[in-house]
């Protein structure tokens, strides 16, 4: 029954996905409640209800859903759904996610040991769920981890590997990736120097919004060094 909700869901028939999801939470089943929250949070199917949500999210997060965990610290990091933002409380849950794991999760955790939001700062903690979460496939965690070692914070610095983490994150389009390894290239960290390969970098991340890489194109060809 879970998985015709699923596919309900995912075929964008929110209705018959509601009223699938809504039997099932009814049933206790906590992966319903979990999507049924995300439903009412985000109007599919329903008319918005962040009070209904937390109640769900609550619900199924008391039986340890490692989505329900994720989606409720969201609201507290945030301090959305009628909850007040609490920093601590948000990485507990996000704790509880990661350790669940939900890769999404394990990025936020390291993101807040990094900076020492709601925890203390501990950025070989934060390395650690970087990896993590980048042996998942999650390319935003790929993208910090390369900056980990390529600063050597939490990390002994490591050329290669960052490049490797950064490669990673481009191929995955995320627009810092390709910032981040077209500034490889420009300095010949961890790669042979390649001016040519570093602009084209630059340009991809700049088509997909990043500002730093659009100042940089911006100003090259303000100075007639590039046609864009």
């Amino acid at each position: 029954m879970i998985k015709k909700a699923h596919r309900l869901y995912n075929e964008q028939d929110f209705k018959t996905a509601f009223k699938l999801y809504t039997e099932l939470a009814n049933e206790g089943d906590v992966d319903a409640m979990t999507s049924l929250g995300y439903m009412y949070q985000n109007a599919q199917g329903c008319e918005k209800d962040d009070a209904k949500a937390l109640q769900l999210y609550k619900k199924a997060a008391e039986n340890k859903q490692p989505y329900a965990l994720f989606n409720l610290a969201l609201l507290y990091m945030n301090g959305l759904g009628g909850v007040a933002h609490d920093q601590f409380k948000a990485h507990e849950l996000y704790m509880e996610a990661a350790v669940r794991e939900v890769p999404q999760a394990m990025y936020e955790v390291a993101l807040m040991l990094e900076r020492g939001l709601g925890c203390l700062q501990n950025y070989s903690e934060a390395a650690f769920w970087y990896e993590e979460g980048a042996k998942r496939g999650h390319i935003e965690s790929f993208n910090n981890l390369g900056v980990l070692y390529k600063e050597g914070h939490g990390v002994t610095m490591n050329e290669t590997r960052s490049f490797i983490c950064f490669k990673k994150a481009a191929e995955g389009g995320l627009a810092e990736g390709l910032y981040n390894l077209g500034m490889l290239y420009d300095q010949g960290f961890g790669c042979e120097q390649n001016h040519e390969i570093a602009l084209d970098y630059c340009r991809q991340a700049a088509y997909k919004g990043h500002i730093k890489a659009k100042e940089i194109i911006t100003t090259l060809q303000e100075k007639e060094k590039i046609v864009f």
